[in-house]
């Protein structure tokens, strides 16, 4: 037995692993889970250390992550059976609230609802490719939006899934990346850039130029001189508030110009996607342990992508049967 002191505290932290085997934040400095941390990794993880089982030690579970995982749940449940919840809060521990994990996933429900995106993106692509015809000039960037949303959420499945430092600034850079080009493809279909006259293809060359120089400052930005989280949030923020501008004026003129419902419906989606958004200023601690706002707010955003393509669809029907596109 390799407990050397048997108090009652350090039975739990032994067991506790054995049954399941960077950022700042106030449950990091609880000198319980300081204590805890101390105890796990001395009895655990020595030059005997605990098995870890396979399928966790393929995400990169290792015994100071499996004692840091396990000390949170042991200092949270010790403080809610002591005290009701609301008078004794849970904490987050390094920026994160103190999830369940399941099959080695930190965070499974933001993983299920980011898959359920990816496929969403998947799904639109392939009605994207199948109904609108490659000669249609849009076609190519309907398409390119698909892909930033498959990157977005292949790297969001990947960082909820094992929270690295890699992982998290892959997860921002194609989230940012994937708001970004929204706005730069909303101006292109509203201010009709992608056809071939010399004007709107100058004006083209310059919005493109303008919107990768912009994405690459800010990613050099973060990486090279700050990683500013209040900076990103408030970037992304206001890229997006652009966005569903131009698109809410676009569906009022557009459902002015053809009197046709679908023509509103960039309106109502831009309109859903902030309502599902305000779930992140929520911010509660997870319901059983794995549901919190971040993952509803991930749930929130399936229904209006779907919704999106079908716009996108009946758009460039709509242009294809017009005078304004002829093949």
């Amino acid at each position: 037995m390799r407990i050397r002191r048997a108090s009652a505290w350090q039975v739990a932290v032994v067991l506790f692993v054995l049954i399941g085997a960077a950022h700042a934040s106030l449950g990091d400095r609880l000198h319980e889970f300081r204590d805890c941390l101390q105890v796990c990794q001395e009895a655990n993880c020595g030059d005997d250390p605990t098995p870890i089982p396979v399928h966790r030690q393929l995400l990169l579970w290792d015994c100071p992550a499996e004692c840091d995982y396990t000390c949170q749940h042991i200092v949270t449940d010790a403080r809610l059976a002591r005290d009701p919840p609301y008078m004794q809060p849970v904490y987050q521990f390094h920026g994160k609230w103190p999830f369940y994990r399941f099959l080695g996933m930190q965070e499974p429900f933001s993983v299920l609802f980011s898959l359920l995106n990816y496929l969403a993106h998947s799904w639109g692509m392939a009605q994207i490719r199948d109904k609108i015809p490659p000669s249609y000039p849009l076609r190519k960037y309907y398409v390119a939006f698909g892909y930033t949303g498959l990157a977005s959420w292949m790297f969001s499945i990947i960082f909820h899934t094992r929270d690295f430092n890699v992982t998290e600034k892959l997860d921002y850079f194609a989230a940012g990346a994937q708001v970004l080009y929204g706005m730069y493809m909303a101006v292109v279909r509203i201010f009709r850039l992608e056809r071939k006259e010399p004007m709107r293809q100058s004006v083209l060359r310059v919005w493109t130029t303008t919107c990768v120089l912009l994405y690459t400052l800010h990613v050099a930005y973060l990486t090279l001189w700050k990683w500013d989280y209040t900076y990103n949030m408030a970037a992304n923020v206001a890229v997006g508030v652009v966005q569903n501008l131009l698109w809410g004026g676009f569906s009022f003129t557009q459902y002015k110009k053809v009197g046709r419902p679908w023509a509103m419906w960039p309106g109502f989606i831009v309109t859903w996607i902030v309502l599902a958004m305000s779930l992140e200023l929520l911010d509660f601690p997870p319901w059983w342990g794995m549901l919190d706002a971040h993952s509803l707010w991930h749930l929130g955003t399936v229904g209006p992508t779907i919704w999106w393509y079908n716009f996108l669809l009946k758009d460039a029907q709509e242009d294809l049967a017009g005078t304004r596109f002829k093949e």
